[in-house]
């Protein structure tokens, strides 16, 4: 191992840094260990890890391939951002997931919100992003005006942005996340302006300082969001938007989501589980709500499309407090044939293993945890599957097809063992 790691530090010593330098890692030379800055693409191959020691960027027209059980590992220094102006497919699997990470001397308490490095951003030239088995974490740097992104006027294009896990932003785009994992980061997980888009099978925890949404999506987003756990989002699970007044408008569909103890940490009242608003067109069916504060809530001001349907969702609070703040008012949206009680404790989702009955947890998550439901969980046959997909035929990318998969007649994104 002394001697991986000595190979390791020679190779990036080597390495002389500048603003447009290629990466030592491409096409050719994917094999094996490396580092990388500037302009890279080809094959990172199965296993083998890479540091990146300053900014990275997929050229239009070219991708970046990871293949499973790649690290990506970033120099928490340059904090680097990992700009997507080609396409990029990282591919691992249960066994050997990829990750976007740090070296796990940060993973402390003190870096529990990340800031260390940049996040995924997808330029509108990058036509087809996935992210399947793959893990982001520690990262939501801060731009500032020496910042690649903010030159070459990506997400915010501004100095002071918390940046994102990902954002992607091709309207005619292809974005896959599925079976991944984000977590601990500073603001927003993601961050979509655009594009066909499946999410599905995720899972989203320790995120947001103090504001930011697992989920974020705004005009021009044809999205499919199902079988995904988010726990202790600082804000919303999701953020459903037609902001920015793209085409097509915003249809976003959210069926079979956990949502877990959801916007207790915000400072605010705002949101809190699903929120929704400037004419969104948003369909949400069989989800979870487990001490989330607030139910379903719209901007009053800017409310979303009438054509939305709202339906089979199953509510739970611990407390009256919690319970109070899921029934149907002015700007907390009803539905048709929702599981929702008047008292605490009502319609408790019986989850295998997790503490319910306190509803103000920390962002801390625990992998012990597990969301599945017990015999006799109300949530159980409660689900509706009639509801139309936008991507039940699935979308092409990279020659493979994903599928948004089937509802279920469960509510919430898992059943029973």
């Amino acid at each position: 191992m002394k001697i991986k790691q000595l190979f390791a530090a020679l190779a990036i010593s080597a390495i002389t840094f500048t603003g447009c330098e290629k990466a030592n890692i491409d096409a050719d030379t994917s094999s094996s260990d490396g580092s990388a800055i500037g302009e890279i693409s080809g094959v990172w191959a199965k296993g083998s890890t890479h540091v990146i020691e300053g900014d990275v960027i997929i050229p239009e027209g070219k991708s970046l391939t990871i293949e499973e059980g790649v690290t990506v590992l970033m120099d928490t220094v340059a904090k680097p951002e990992f700009i997507v102006q080609g396409n990029l497919y990282a591919l691992g699997t249960a066994e050997n997931p990829i990750k976007f990470t740090v070296n796990d001397f940060y993973k402390t308490d003190a870096h529990k919100f990340g800031k260390m490095w940049g996040g995924i951003l997808a330029a509108p030239t990058c036509a087809e992003l996935v992210l399947d088995h793959t893990i982001l974490e520690y990262g939501g740097a801060t731009t500032s005006d020496g910042s690649t992104s903010v030159k070459m006027g990506l997400y915010k294009h501004k100095a002071g942005e918390n940046l994102p896990a990902l954002w992607f932003s091709n309207l005619n785009g292809k974005l896959i996340v599925v079976n991944s994992t984000i977590r601990n980061f500073q603001e927003d997980c993601t961050y979509i302006e655009g594009g066909k888009i499946i999410f599905a099978n995720n899972t989203f925890y320790t995120t947001g300082v103090t504001g930011g949404e697992a989920m974020n999506f705004k005009s021009g987003c044809l999205a499919d969001l199902a079988y995904n756990i988010v726990y202790s989002a600082n804000t919303n699970a999701l953020k459903l938007s037609n902001s920015g007044d793209r085409t097509p408008q915003a249809y976003i569909i959210a069926y079979n989501n956990t949502m877990v103890n959801t916007g207790w940490r915000r400072p605010s009242a705002k949101g809190g589980s699903i929120w929704i608003e400037s004419n969104v067109h948003a369909d949400i069916y069989n989800n979870l709500f487990a001490n989330t504060r607030f139910g379903i809530k719209r901007d009053t001001k800017a409310p979303e499309d009438t054509r939305s349907v709202i339906s089979n969702n199953l509510y739970y609070g611990y407390d009256q407090t919690t319970v109070d703040q899921f029934q149907p008012s002015k700007d907390i949206v009803g539905g048709k044939n929702e599981v929702i009680g008047t008292k605490a404790g009502d319609n408790d989702p019986k989850f295998v293993n997790y503490p319910v009955a306190n509803p103000v947890l920390s962002p801390d998550f625990s992998l012990t945890w597990d969301f599945h439901l017990q015999s006799g969980s109300p949530a159980l046959g409660k689900g509706i599957t009639t509801f139309t997909r936008h991507h039940a035929a699935g979308i092409t990318v990279n020659g493979l097809v994903y599928s948004s998969p089937a509802p279920a007649t469960y509510i919430g994104a898992f059943g029973t063992n």
